[in-house]
């Protein structure tokens, strides 16, 4: 289909929450999207040396959370051996669908966090870049240092108007190793998924 519309929301997704499905929402409907990717990170870079959930998980939790909804999931970067690179993604996702208008949907920090990533200046000629607005940020001049480091960025960004969602991966996984409740911060099948297999307590099952 030439022409498509295709948003690509990547996380480590441990564990996968309701501000990534708010944020997933928020672009399909701003940006008109006629397919929005999940893409769990195999193998991210960024994170190295921190202990990560094993992919399989995360990836259960994600088509999970996804049932039923207009997301769907790709497992590329779960298959592909080595680091996640986003710019690997993109190149990839590119060949399967070469007519396609890419979207790399993230939050504010991700925007921030760009220059540091690998081959960022060949990202933005793969995407256009979604970024989730921050109530109270100096959107402007948090730009203009991005810009400042990857020439061009600007015409590549799409801001998007989202509610703000007070939901991290980190406060899901502090609630649960701290035997609080963590409904209505993550779907009710991906809490029982966690609960199952004894994910995020101290001493988990794999």
């Amino acid at each position: 289909m030439a022409g498509m519309r295709v948003g690509v929301l990547g996380g480590t997704f441990d564990p996968i929450h309701l501000g990534h499905l708010i944020l997933a929402d928020t672009a399909w409907e701003l940006l008109s999207l006629e397919r929005l990717l999940f893409v769990p990170a195999g193998n991210p870079w960024r994170k190295a040396g921190q202990p990560i959930t094993p992919g399989h998980h995360r990836l259960a939790m994600v088509r999970l959370a996804l049932e039923g909804s207009r997301f769907q999931v790709w497992t590329g970067e779960l298959e592909r051996p080595g680091p996640s690179y986003t710019v690997d993604t993109l190149h990839e996702l590119r060949g399967e669908l070469p007519d396609a208008e890419f979207f790399l949907v993230m939050g504010y920090d991700s925007l921030l966090d760009l220059p540091h990533w690998h081959r960022p200046q060949e990202i933005i000629s793969l995407a256009f870049l979604a970024v989730a607005s921050r109530p109270g940020a100096d959107d402007e001049g948090a730009l203009a240092q991005v810009e400042a480091i990857l020439p061009g960025v600007r015409a590549r960004l799409v801001w998007l108007d989202m509610p703000p969602v007070g939901i991290s991966a980190t406060l899901v996984r502090e609630r649960v190793r701290a035997g609080r409740s963590i409904r209505y911060l993550v779907p009710p099948q991906v809490e029982e998924y966690i609960r199952i297999h004894g994910l995020y307590r101290l001493a988990q099952r794999r």
